[in-house]
């Protein structure tokens, strides 16, 4: 039998080496970047204009609208005594979108039937903590309406 160079078993060996640490890479990286997010291209927010007016807010059925405020959202009502609140409109439970029920007069997470005052205070249901309350801001003369973080 001849007898293989040793230099050409070297050169096997490293190849099958780079190729197994290429398979690797190829399978683990994909799941690296799955795992790690990206960086969010949106900046932190701690005041939004929003793009509606009180009159339409007040005419609207519902009496509420939800509204993004940065990465997250936030909900503005208009209460039976003509009081305009804000609070985020995202549940302390399990991060679902709330929204205002005016038959019941409280905010209402239809994921898991929770409850919260018109305080942002859990009154029912699972939710742990109070909903984050937002300051409210209308400029009289124009009826704009400014949300900022308390």
């Amino acid at each position: 039998m001849p007898e293989i160079d040793q230099s050409k078993r070297n050169l096997l060996g490293w190849l099958l080496k780079g190729g197994f640490i290429a398979f690797l890479g190829s399978v683990f990286y994909p799941i690296y970047r799955f795992v790690i997010p990206p960086a969010s291209g949106e900046a932190n927010v701690s005041q939004i204009k929003l793009p509606f007016k009180l009159e339409e807010l007040l005419t609207d059925d519902k009496k509420s609208r939800i509204f993004k405020f940065g990465r997250e959202l936030g909900i503005i009502i208009v209460t039976d005594k003509d009081e305009v609140k804000a609070f985020s409109a995202i549940c302390t439970h399990l991060d679902c979108t709330v929204q205002y029920r005016e038959d019941l007069g409280t905010i209402w997470c239809a994921c898991h039937n929770g409850h919260y005052d018109l305080e942002g205070r859990n009154i029912a249901g699972p939710p742990p903590r109070p909903l984050k309350k937002f300051a409210v801001h209308i400029e009289n003369a124009t009826g704009e309406i400014f949300v900022s973080k308390t």
